[in-house]
């Protein structure tokens, strides 16, 4: 494992994995053109599952998953996966993919938050800042002063800190139940376990008319989301984790949201005023801040 640097080999393998997640929010605002949010969900996750499937055959762990192991994956992938692709997409009709890109990746701050209550870890003082820093952060990219004046923006600006909080809740259950070593095939089961979820979520709970199968961008929108934002995105997640320090990939994942919000700049026109901007500095300075404490890997269904 490289501790000094990282070979060339390693960035590629990076960019690529912040490449495809910070696209994914531009493929989902394309994808709900053509299909309601709670199905391009469970499109995301059934293809994204199916996607990771060679993966988990190809790297299967010394020990597998017992049947508790899989049980508990699956459950795990409810909030993980189901919750969190629900809440996003469902926000995502109504704000820009930078907006929710910033928004989401709030997650870092409420892991480091909930890491105490369930796994005994205690923030330092300069985590509880960066925590604090984040949270002002989000406050000024929202405008929540025009959010509390009703711009529309207020059920959004929830759902998309519920969906950073349900990734965040279990990332850390999952890192409390599981051990390393099972933590690709705990990942591939949440993603069924997810996906069966939403399934019975758009069956029983929430029936949604079908989405335009014959649709460009509907299927231009999955097979970005599940082929390459989840399957070769895992397939390089994995690989980095192998061979550097989680602690390093986790600290620069917070240009997952600088790429979306480039390219929602360039492709959707979004604009960010004055102090929307310092908003994403703070943001961005507190997810360096948080994502610098040691960790074990949890599971990697980044956006």
């Amino acid at each position: 494992m490289d501790e000094t640097g990282w070979s060339w080999t390693q960035r590629a393998l990076f960019l690529a994995v912040v490449l495809a997640w910070g696209l994914n929010y531009l493929f989902v605002d394309v994808g709900l053109t053509a299909a309601s949010p709670l199905w391009l969900a469970l499109l995301r996750a059934g293809v994204g599952c199916a996607a990771t499937a060679p993966l988990l055959l190809r790297n299967r762990s010394s020990a597998p998953l017992d049947r508790r192991g899989v049980r508990d994956a699956m459950l795990l992938g409810i909030p993980n996966t189901g919750l969190f692709l629900a809440l996003w997409f469902l926000a995502a009709q109504d704000v820009l993919p930078g907006f929710a890109a910033v928004v989401i990746y709030t997650f870092p701050l409420w892991v480091a938050l909930l890491a105490r209550p369930f796994l005994g870890q205690v923030l330092t003082t300069t985590q509880t800042a960066a925590i604090a820093a984040g949270f002002v952060g989000v406050a000024l990219v929202s405008q929540v002063w025009q959010v509390a004046a009703g711009t529309g923006l207020l059920l959004p600006l929830a759902a998309l800190l519920g969906a950073a909080l349900c990734w965040a809740l279990g990332t850390v259950l999952f890192q409390r139940r599981f051990r390393p070593e099972h933590a690709l095939d705990a990942n591939a089961w949440g993603l069924l376990g997810g996906s069966l979820f939403l399934a019975a979520t758009v069956a029983l709970v929430a029936p949604e008319p079908l989405p335009g199968f014959g649709s460009p961008a509907l299927w231009e929108s999955v097979a970005w989301l599940g082929l390459v934002g989840t399957g070769v995105a895992y397939a390089c997640w994995y690989t980095l984790l192998a061979r550097t320090r989680a602690a390093t990939l986790s600290a620069y994942l917070f240009l997952v949201p600088v790429v979306a919000l480039a390219a929602s700049a360039v492709f959707f026109g979004e604009r960010l005023g004055p102090i929307q901007v310092v908003g994403v500095g703070l943001v961005l300075v507190s997810l360096l801040g948080v994502g610098r404490r040691p960790a074990r890997p949890g599971p990697s269904g980044a956006p």
